[in-house]
């Protein structure tokens, strides 16, 4: 596999991981399967960090990876809050408006990409929602309830705050919508 390849490869693998992550707690209530899960999720998380590190050493980002890494995240997020909420892990109202952000965010990306505009990257305030929401679920899997749910508020904010922000970044969309 070409090097330019390897990071867009990972997202893919991300997006596999997911199927396999959900059948696991579907079938499996036993904390030993909780474990397999976290240790799945775990392993899904890092290709997250490890796509975009090699993509930036490399200097090969590309749209594709620009639009589906945070697709990738998006499903595999929203995959596991629906299984935590099924597990009576994590509360229906925090996943709600965690995937409702997470919907709008997706609706105005693809909106940018139709319109020609640029995909925006990544800002810092969405990279600490996600790592707050990815180890949020972890810990929530493994068991440790307080700090999963301390960090699933962390998370709540930081998802809150980065729609905001990347909306406002978006915002020069709508500048003739409300003339």
């Amino acid at each position: 596999m070409k090097k330019e390849n390897i990071p867009n490869a990972l997202t893919l693998a991300r997006i596999a991981l997911i199927p396999i992550f959900i059948l696991i707690l579907t079938f499996g209530h036993s904390p030993a399967m909780h474990i397999l899960a976290g240790i799945i999720f775990a392993l899904a998380s890092v290709t997250d960090y490890l796509d975009g590190y090699l993509a930036r050493k490399w200097q090969v980002v590309t749209n594709f990876g620009k639009f589906a890494d945070p697709m990738a995240d998006k499903l595999l997020v929203m995959s596991a809050f629906i299984m935590l909420i099924e597990m009576k892990m994590a509360p229906a109202w925090v996943v709600a408006i965690i995937i409702c952000r997470e919907l709008a965010v997706t609706g105005l990306r693809l909106l940018l990409v139709e319109t020609g505009g640029t995909v925006l990257a990544a800002a810092m305030p969405g990279k600490i929602k996600t790592f707050t929401q990815m180890f949020a679920i972890l810990f929530l899997l493994l068991h440790w309830t307080l700090i999963g749910q301390i960090l699933l508020y962390i998370a709540l904010i930081f998802t809150i705050y980065s729609g905001y922000d990347y909306f406002k970044g978006s915002a020069y969309l709508f500048k003739d919508t409300f003339k």
